[in-house]
């Protein structure tokens, strides 16, 4: 027996997708895939497939602080990414454990913030206190904020529709308090081109991206954030673990796949295994 060296950890804290492709099913894949022992803290167990999303029922928020207690005061956490956070209560709880143990801004551990809201199919994943509890709290807790443009709409009232709008996002976003923003533009159908922006209140970053011809893009943000949390849960610098998780994102897309009568995921398989089915 030969017993390996402990690789890098991460913690999530997501939902679940029955489905498997999104939330913290997605950010495990993507973990793995990275090469980072991934953790998880539940939010919410959640009923969707690949058509949409019919149920949701929220872990009790004293629950979901106990799970990051467990991991954090064991197992250490490398670096630590959200999901859907469901409720204000959540948020409350959850930011109460980070603090405990270092995670976020002020603390050893970085910390990104993906504020899921809706789901791709436009269900609501978040109560309405929930939003005020992402600026009050967790924005200014964040290493880094990764909002897409729906988020952007329902967290600033900004209504992005071009690349030319995405400063104004990234500075509105900016404003909440955390270190650094990514504003993902994979809603902008009209662009060409995929090119999102990085921004620290001072230097702003074009990140830009093939767009594919695919409508199989379910789980695309998740591994998006979940792939720069993996990087960052190695050391690197949050505009280098954004680099490193766009190419990641880029790939996933490019090998997404259908699955079911619905929109099917972007894959993750193309970095483990040659695509074989």
């Amino acid at each position: 027996m030969h017993e390996s060296t402990a690789p890098p950890t991460a913690l999530t804290i997501a939902g679940s997708d029955s489905g498997g492709s999104a939330g913290m099913h997605a950010d495990l894949r993507t973990f793995f895939a990275c090469g980072v022992h991934g953790m998880t803290a539940v939010t919410a167990v959640t009923v969707q497939n690949t058509v949409g999303v019919t149920g949701l029922v929220e872990i009790p928020p004293e629950t979901v602080a106990a799970q990051i207690d467990a991991v954090a005061s064991d197992i250490g956490v490398g670096a630590a990414k959200t999901g859907v956070l469901a409720s204000a209560a959540t948020i409350d709880a959850a930011l109460d454990s980070c603090d405990r143990h270092g995670i976020g801004r002020g603390g050893r551990t970085p910390f990104v913030v993906d504020p899921v809201a809706a789901s791709r199919s436009g269900e609501p994943l978040l109560r309405p206190d929930a939003l005020d509890a992402l600026r009050r709290r967790a924005f200014p807790r964040a290493t880094l904020a990764t909002p897409n443009l729906d988020e952007v709409r329902l967290l600033t009232g900004i209504d992005a529709r071009t690349r030319g709008d995405l400063l104004d996002a990234a500075k509105a976003i900016h404003d909440f308090g955390p270190e650094w923003v990514l504003i993902k533009s994979g809603h902008l159908l009209d662009d060409p081109e995929c090119v999102d922006l990085l921004f620290n209140g001072t230097e702003s970053i074009e990140l830009p991206g093939p767009r594919y011809a695919t409508e199989h893009t379910h789980g695309a943000g998740d591994v998006f954030a979940s792939a720069i949390t993996a990087a960052l849960a190695k050391g690197a610098s949050v505009p280098d673990a954004v680099r490193g998780g766009k190419r990641f994102v880029t790939r996933s897309v490019a090998d997404a796949y259908p699955l079911g009568s619905g929109v099917g995921p972007v894959s993750t398989f193309w970095r483990v295994s040659p695509r074989s089915y």
